[in-house]
């Protein structure tokens, strides 16, 4: 089985050195290799790869930035110098994170964990799953589709409002919007809904548990669209 990959490390030396050991690996491709975000993301605009080897610390854009603007994220595997970026590397679920310099070692480890992701059947997708788990208090709490009303963004949580409580989660819009059903759609930059929740629509607000939500004119159309209306 091969993986597709390309490279994004600023780095010449950590570039090349994470090169070569691609293109020793018998189950990996390069298809690309870059030194900074921007080219990298116009590639990915343009083609489809299993793996981004994806340094952090960039210039221009960082490697989380480059995460934020694609429509979705394939296996990553993070390369940096600095290990204080691990806690917001779980909330775009990367498959590892690898401290440079990286051995030889911890590079097939990290490999072998993404074969081994991708030789399994692909799981239930999120429209035909019918709850999430959050973390809150040590623990994970169940919350089915069907309770969620709508969530929405405060900076770096979102808070997720359901019929009875209201969660805060350290994670993104962009992540949690992934992780939700077909009848979940963002209104806006701050706000998704849950589509069955909504009580009326005037002109670009609309409203669910007396909670009066913006309508932004980018995603207006979509929302009418996916509506079922006489």
């Amino acid at each position: 089985m091969n993986l597709t990959c390309i490279i994004v490390e600023d780095e010449p030396m950590s570039r090349r050195s994470l090169q070569r050991l691609c293109e020793q690996h018998s189950s990996l491709e390069v298809l690309g290799v870059f030194d900074n975000a921007i080219p990298a993301l116009d590639y990915l605009a343009e083609h489809e790869v299993d793996l981004i080897w994806l340094d952090v610390e960039m210039p221009g854009l960082s490697g989380f930035d480059l995460l934020e603007q694609l429509p979705a994220i394939p296996y990553v595997i993070l390369t940096t110098s600095k290990i204080e970026y691990a806690f917001e590397a779980f909330q775009y679920n990367v498959t590892d994170y690898l401290k440079k310099p990286i051995t030889l070692p911890r590079f097939n480890i990290a490999v072998e964990k993404v074969l081994e992701l991708h030789a399994r059947p692909k799981s239930t997708s999120s429209d035909e799953r019918k709850e999430i788990y959050i973390k809150t208090d040590g623990r994970y709490i169940r919350l089915p589709f069907d309770s969620i009303s709508y969530v929405e963004n405060t900076g770096d949580y979102v808070k997720i409002f359901t019929n009875s409580q209201t969660h805060v989660v350290y994670t993104t819009m962009k992540y949690l919007e992934e992780k939700l059903g077909l009848q979940f759609l963002r209104v806006h930059r701050s706000y998704i809904v849950h589509l069955d929740k909504i009580i009326d629509i005037e002109d670009n607000t609309l409203v669910i548990n007396n909670k009066v939500i913006p309508i932004s004119r980018a995603n207006k159309p979509e929302l009418m669209n996916r509506l079922n209306l006489l």
